[in-house]
């Protein structure tokens, strides 16, 4: 359930703003990860090196029971619980790419529509060009929310022509399903190359 008075923050809360601004991007993702509005997926610990360099594209199908909403998706690389290399790093949460899409503007930003409350739809989000490689041992997790406060401004999760107007009474709580079977499972597409022989 997304609730635009409790949003998901974009960093732990409270919030200094006279210092992490250059930083918030590199911050540890633990602090959402089981909240009850973020959605984790979590791979079993790396077997090999996998170097990724490229358009990362994340393939949501979800419906929600209002007639907007934001999708957040992030890309992260979980570092082994414990990482002798450096011990503060030890199951760290570090987010490769993070990007949303806003609901109204998923068939083109000339037109925004409202969403069919309940009906599953594809949303695709697209990252810039990423280079990581995720090493031996970590793990890959993708966590998808619907807030991402103040990076995002909240959205009413109610249709209205414009968010930046909408009055408190539009603010409504929704349920969100993100769809992970059959034709309609959600995907984060990564380009995968083969490392440099030495």
């Amino acid at each position: 359930v997304s609730d635009p008075p409790n949003p998901v923050p974009y960093r732990p809360r409270p919030i200094d703003v006279r210092s992490g601004w250059t930083t918030w991007l590199v911050e540890d993702q633990r602090f959402v990860d089981h909240r009850p509005d973020v959605l984790t997926w979590t791979s079993d610990p790396l077997k090999d090196d996998i170097v990724v360099s490229g358009k990362v594209v994340a393939n949501l199908f979800a419906s929600t029971t209002g007639t907007d909403s934001d999708w957040i998706v992030k890309l992260i690389d979980v570092y082994p619980e414990k990482y002798a290399p450096d011990p503060k790093m030890s199951g760290y949460q570090l987010m490769i790419a993070g990007d949303v899409m806003r609901g109204r503007y998923r068939n083109g930003f000339e037109k925004p529509e409202p969403i069919t409350p309940d009906s599953v739809t594809r949303y695709e989000i697209g990252f810039p060009a990423n280079d990581h490689v995720f090493l031996k041992g970590h793990r890959i997790m993708v966590h998808a929310q619907c807030t991402w406060f103040p990076v995002i401004d909240r959205n009413p999760q109610r249709f209205v022509t414009n968010i930046f107007l909408a009055k408190e009474s539009d603010f409504q709580r929704a349920t969100q399903r993100v769809f992970r079977s059959g034709k309609i499972a959600s995907y984060v597409a990564v380009p995968v190359v083969e490392p440099a022989r030495q």
